[in-house]
């Protein structure tokens, strides 16, 4: 194993831990029938040619990528509404598996840009046969409209190594404030959407219970045929 592979993999270990445990949660809330405000979690580790981009960027030593580069572990904790985010960031707070070191809140304060998210960095204990590593990960929740626009963002900014033309910056700018507006008109109408979804969930649920009864039907049919 190479310096890097053994630089990397505890941060592959957390990222697989951490995805475990956070959708944990909210398969927890499913299970009590409630509204989840997770709606999914995705996680990833920052590749090694990006990490270096970003130390030579940001003048990080390599000695010291450890603790001075907060992402490269990296999770996202997707919501419906912008209210579930508080919610979400609360429970983080209450857990005991990991330390938060730092809170970002990009949503009260957007970025120049127009990005908006909230960041939790966390400390996290991963267990190696040499002991107990404590490693930096970052955990974003953001709504599914502020993931839409981050993720075309991302995209334009490699495109354009961070220069981006007034136009497409401007352009930039109101789709942000439109993915916003979005997102303030769906939390308007958060308890019909709710309502709707529990009802599909129920019809989705009883389906599956008529599909099963009549697959038993077919297999005492068919028993009583061979009998």
């Amino acid at each position: 194993m190479n310096h890097w592979e053994s630089f990397i993999e505890p941060y592959k270990q957390a990222v697989d831990e951490l995805k475990t445990k956070l959708k944990g949660m909210r398969n927890q809330f499913q299970l009590q029938q409630s509204h989840s405000p997770i709606e999914f979690v995705t996680g990833r580790v920052k590749p090694i040619a990006s990490i270096l981009d970003k130390a030579n960027e940001k003048d990080v030593p390599l000695e010291k990528l450890a603790t001075e580069m907060q992402d490269i572990a990296g999770l996202r904790m997707m919501c419906q509404f912008v209210d579930d985010i508080e919610k979400v960031v609360e429970l983080l707070r209450k857990r005991k598996d990991f330390t938060i070191v730092e809170e970002k809140d990009y949503i009260s304060h957007k970025k120049q840009s127009g990005y908006r998210s909230y960041h939790v960095i966390i400390e996290y204990p991963v267990q190696t046969i040499e002991g107990e590593k404590n490693i930096l990960a970052e955990i974003q929740i953001r709504t599914l409209a502020m993931n839409f626009w981050a993720t075309i963002e991302h995209s334009l900014n490699y495109k354009y190594q961070g220069q981006f033309p007034k136009d497409i910056q401007n352009r930039l700018q109101r789709a942000a404030e439109a993915a916003f507006r979005l997102d303030e008109e769906m939390s308007e109408i958060r308890e019909e959407i709710q309502e709707a979804q529990a009802f599909f969930q129920e019809k989705k649920v009883d389906q599956v219970k008529d599909q099963s009864k009549e697959r038993s039907s077919r297999r005492r049919s068919y028993g009583d045929r061979r009998g």
